[in-house]
């Protein structure tokens, strides 16, 4: 199975497994009304960048291209609470931190091959922020204009309902 079919799958299992927060924020709701944390452009950059070791450009468009970084962001201060999400930043600024210790250079400047390998190390060394991360950034791509339409397939005027429709051999899987 390749990357990309592993992500699809995955992300239909998880439509029963998203956390409240994220669900809520794939729906458009507020549902934090208290203080949030400020997000510069520079993270929000190295969000894109990490949301893209996740769901990278192959045959389909990434997350960067579908701008999950801007989902990520807004679910972040809309739906969690100051303290979730000064916990995730710190997470992001500890990866961009480690990146600097192992390589000498910031994320963003590593090739594709380092990225990757800091990623693999987050998921280990700090897994709640890489599982929250990559729970956002599949929410967010699959919910995105080009992760329903281009990465799913796509029926913009569905016809009846069909609960048990099978799936040709290589085939997309639907998208919701």
């Amino acid at each position: 199975m390749k990357r990309r079919e592993a992500i699809q799958q995955a992300a239909l299992m998880m439509g029963v497994a998203l956390s409240a927060p994220t669900l809520a924020g794939a729906m458009g709701r507020i549902t934090n009304t208290g203080p949030s944390v400020s997000v510069s452009a520079g993270q929000e950059a190295l969000l894109a960048e990490v949301a893209d070791v996740i769901i990278p450009t192959t045959s389909t468009p990434g997350a960067k291209a579908a701008g999950a970084e801007k989902f990520i962001v807004r679910v972040m201060r809309d739906c969690y609470p100051k303290e979730d999400q000064e916990k995730f930043y710190a997470g992001l600024a500890k990866l961009d931190a480690d990146s600097k210790t192992k390589f000498g250079k910031d994320f963003m400047a590593l090739d594709t091959a380092q990225k990757n390998e800091m990623v693999k190390q987050t998921m280990t060394a700090d897994k709640p922020f890489f599982l929250r991360m990559k729970e956002l950034t599949t929410t967010g791509y699959f919910t995105s204009e080009i992760g329903a339409t281009k990465a799913l397939e796509y029926l913009p005027v569905p016809g009846q309902f069909d609960g048990c429709m099978p799936i040709k051999p290589g085939q997309k899987a639907w998208a919701l």
